[in-house]
């Protein structure tokens, strides 16, 4: 369990100051001009030596991210693009940082750019996130009135402009190419890869997109040592995390927690334990709703990091937004709700995805009333492979893979309510 003394977000509950001079108080801003002293090279190092990866979902080494920007500019900008479009059903992390510990994000923000060469960085904020920007541009103006953003930024001979757009509420743009752009004034759409946004990103120019948590953890990583994070979990899944607990626990909660921490210690010392007992949990989403289902008595045990449950799970942990349903749930339902989500949010650009979504929602939608044959839980199936990994963007893989891990791990719940409706059905006749 973690100690208090190791925890990098001081505030998450808001119950300090969230000004620069209670951030200060904290020990944020404390010798950043020194951090950037140190060189491009020094922090990409020890970012690389902390074993960060991204906390936006895919896991992503984020020393490595970095170094694919182009050491030497080639005319060209670069940019850094915070992505805080935290959209993804389940996940609320990000929220309380920009809503409680601003400066974290301001300051990793400053330095992130400077190791990637950028003057400018962008953070793009959610649109149903009002209050959240609200905070964030306080702390923002704080920042640059205190000479902390501009020319000479913190003191540190790195000119700096951090600005913040506000998106428009839709989902996909998540994705960083559809944020990208998005934030160029254009439909949220993504785009194909290759080019990567290291090499033509936001205006044509090398950019790279983070997650909020990746970036807000920055300052202390360097401050303590990227010896210090990697301390953390187990190996290749480094450092502290931000868990999200919501569902059918006793006390739902954001909390940061050590990486590999069992789930059963997880929510045991933070949220009480489950609804009912151990005996009522029925299934966890470990990562927010695009990660497989798991049964809950493959969850007790499980270690939650990217490895153990992509390996052993055939899960993930995303971004580690922890939904938990106990027996009362009906979870054809709870997965039809999902699909019903993706649909909508789907962009339309690629036909598997725009086409699939729809399909995969109304045979979800006869699967929870019982009114299919067995046999479409095979061809269901099927078609959610046909969509997974057939479009630009991860969200047909997000649509297909709650139904896989429904039919994978509680196909007799939907065979049986097919066989009841049969049944009843016959007994009406």
């Amino acid at each position: 369990m973690l100690k208090d003394q190791d925890r990098i977000f001081t505030n998450l509950y808001g119950m300090h100051e969230r000004t620069l001079a209670g951030a200060k108080a904290r020990g944020h801003w404390d010798g950043t001009a020194g951090i950037i002293a140190k060189g491009r090279d020094w922090i990409i190092d020890e970012m690389k030596s902390s074993g960060l990866r991204g906390r936006g979902g895919a896991g992503f080494p984020t020393g490595l991210k970095w170094s694919f920007m182009p050491k030497e500019s080639d005319g060209r900008p670069a940019y850094l693009v915070i992505n805080a479009d935290e959209s993804e059903p389940g996940t609320c992390k990000d929220r309380e940082i920009m809503r409680h510990d601003p400066h974290t994000l301001i300051e990793g923000a400053l330095i992130a750019s400077f190791a990637m060469g950028a003057h400018t960085s962008y953070i793009y904020i959610r649109g149903e996130y009002i209050r959240e920007r609200e905070a964030l541009q306080a702390a923002i103006d704080e920042a640059y009135d205190a000479g902390l953003l501009g020319k000479n930024a913190a003191g540190s001979g790195w000119d700096f402009d951090l600005f913040l757009h506000h998106g428009a509420g839709a989902y996909i743009c998540g994705e960083e190419t559809a944020l990208l752009e998005s934030l160029e004034g254009k439909k949220g759409m993504p785009r194909m890869k290759p080019p990567f946004p290291a090499m033509a990103g936001l205006y044509g120019a090398p950019t790279t997109v983070n997650n909020v948590e990746s970036i807000a953890v920055v300052p202390t990583i360097l401050r303590r040592g990227g010896a210090w994070f990697a301390g953390f979990g187990r190996a290749n899944n480094a450092g502290t995390k931000l868990f999200a607990i919501s569902g059918h626990v006793n006390n739902p909660c954001v909390v940061e927690e050590e990486m590999s921490i069992s789930f059963e210690e997880l929510i045991e010392t933070h949220c009480g334990g489950i609804r009912g007992g151990w005996d009522n949990l029925l299934a966890v989403i470990p990562g927010g709703s695009s990660v497989p289902v798991v049964r809950g008595e493959n969850m007790r045990d499980a270690i939650m990091d990217f490895d153990y449950l992509q390996k052993d799970l055939k899960s993930g942990l995303g971004t580690a937004a922890v939904i938990v349903m106990d027996k009362s749930t009906d979870i054809v339902k709870a997965i039809w709700r999902l699909s019903k989500f993706y649909k909508h949010e789907s962009c339309g650009q690629c036909t598997p995805c725009r086409e699939g979504t729809g399909w995969m929602m109304r045979v979800m939608e006869r699967l929870v009333r019982g009114e299919a044959e067995i046999e479409e839980i095979d061809m269901l199936f099927d078609v959610t492979k046909q969509v997974e990994g057939h479009t630009i963007c991860a969200l047909g893989d997000a649509a297909a893979w709650p139904i896989q891990g429904l039919i994978r791990n509680f196909r007799d719940e939907i065979e049986d309510r097919i066989k009841a409706q049969k049944t009843g059905r016959m007994a009406a006749e």
